[in-house]
């Protein structure tokens, strides 16, 4: 099909897979996630595209492009190896690192935290608040703008903040607070 017929082309990104930017604000990342980031584009650059080349250049030595497999997925995941490295790049460019374990000890919540804090049901839960990069809600990794953070940023061990949910208002006290290396 001709691409005068689809919305998409080569170098758009797909901006519903990428984390939300802030206008004006610096992308705040630990130094993990930063060093994750930087792995990943090093990985792309250094490994997997070459050998996507690699391949794609055989494939297209072989003949009639048209219905060559593997010259067509190789040219399409050249297009995506590439995406991601523009959008790592860019990422990368606007990254600001924060080292939670600079911080001074500190009984607030600020970037970098790791708090434990309680339900009204009793129940205690921990998150660590990271990056937009960085956000793995299984190892209880939030976003510093996502509504838990929100919340909790700047209150102190042995407060009670209000968390605002679609299904309403919960209250929460903060336990804890932690300042460990990343």
């Amino acid at each position: 099909m001709s691409k005068a017929f689809v919305k998409e082309s080569d170098d758009q990104d797909d901006d519903e897979l990428n984390p939300p930017q802030i206008a004006g604000v610096r992308n705040y990342i630990t130094p993990a996630g930063h060093q994750r980031l930087k792995d990943e584009l090093l990985q792309l650059l250094n490994t997997d595209r070459p050998e996507v080349v690699r391949t794609v250049s055989w494939a297209a030595s072989n003949g009639d492009r048209s219905e060559n497999g593997d010259y067509i997925y190789g040219k399409k995941r050249l297009r995506e190896i590439d995406r991601r490295i523009r959008f790592l790049t860019k990422r990368l460019d606007v990254a600001e690192v924060v080292d939670p374990a600079a911080r001074e000890v500190t009984e607030q919540v600020f970037f970098g935290a790791t708090v434990r804090y309680v339900l009204p049901d009793g129940s205690e839960n921990t998150v660590t608040i990271v990056g937009v990069d960085e956000v793995d809600p299984a190892r209880g990794f939030v976003s510093w703008i996502s509504p838990i953070a929100g919340a909790l940023l700047k209150a102190y061990a042995g407060d009670t903040v209000t968390l605002r949910t679609p299904a309403g208002t919960e209250t929460l006290e903060v336990l804890d607070v932690n300042y460990a290396r990343s």
